[in-house]
């Protein structure tokens, strides 16, 4: 089994809203696509559409601080809604109406708690090379498990198997690099050949 991570983006828009019946709605972004952000030894980004079959297919909360014994919501209660839309993953949350989840609700209120982030396992991903830069993981398609309001950023960038990934990605490129030197030395080597044998050189 893959390992979970987290991610938190900064920036982000998470807000309380009330809708009509006055219930608190949550609502934010758990994730941006296409921005950049370093984790050490690699830069990353989420690609569109990473999350628009999990969305549909799995069953995903709503918690605080990535702390299963406080849920938010739930998208299979209808609690919690997911969209990807122009943006990134667009989320938005019906807390419980309970002396704990008020209190929390606040802090977004106030503007305490700014910020959110997602647990997830990646199921595809393609790694880049580029000149003069940290390599560069994009992150194609995910299992999503939840998202969390989160009191401080959250970046994890120590996962052995992620850098397992990465060092095979590197010597996948190295070998293909050295095998297409190869193959340009046996070709030349051919041509010259060929054209030795034509001026009757041999």
């Amino acid at each position: 089994m893959k390992k979970l991570e987290k991610r938190t983006y900064s920036d982000m828009d998470l807000a309380v809203e009330t809708r009509g019946d006055g219930m608190p709605v949550i609502r934010g972004h758990a994730a941006v696509f296409d921005t950049i952000a370093s984790g050490g030894w690699f830069r990353e980004k989420v690609a569109p559409g990473a999350f628009s079959e999990s969305i549909k297919a799995d069953d995903i909360r709503a918690l605080w601080n990535h702390d299963t014994s406080i849920v938010l919501g739930r998208n299979r209660a209808q609690t919690l809604s997911l969209a990807e839309d122009t943006r990134g993953l667009a989320v938005e949350i019906t807390p419980p109406d309970t002396a704990q989840a008020r209190d929390l609700v606040e802090t977004i209120r106030r503007g305490d708690v700014s910020q959110m982030s997602f647990g997830f396992q990646v199921l595809r991903q393609t790694w880049v090379e580029e000149e003069d830069e940290k390599d560069l993981r994009v992150i194609d398609k995910v299992k999503l498990w939840e998202v969390s309001p989160v009191t401080f950023p959250f970046y994890e960038d120590t996962d052995v198997s992620l850098k397992s990934s990465h060092q095979e990605w590197r010597a996948g490129r190295q070998s293909a690099a050295g095998r297409a030197r190869k193959n340009i030395i046996y070709r030349r080597r051919l041509e010259l050949t060929l054209r030795q044998q034509q001026r009757g050189g041999i």
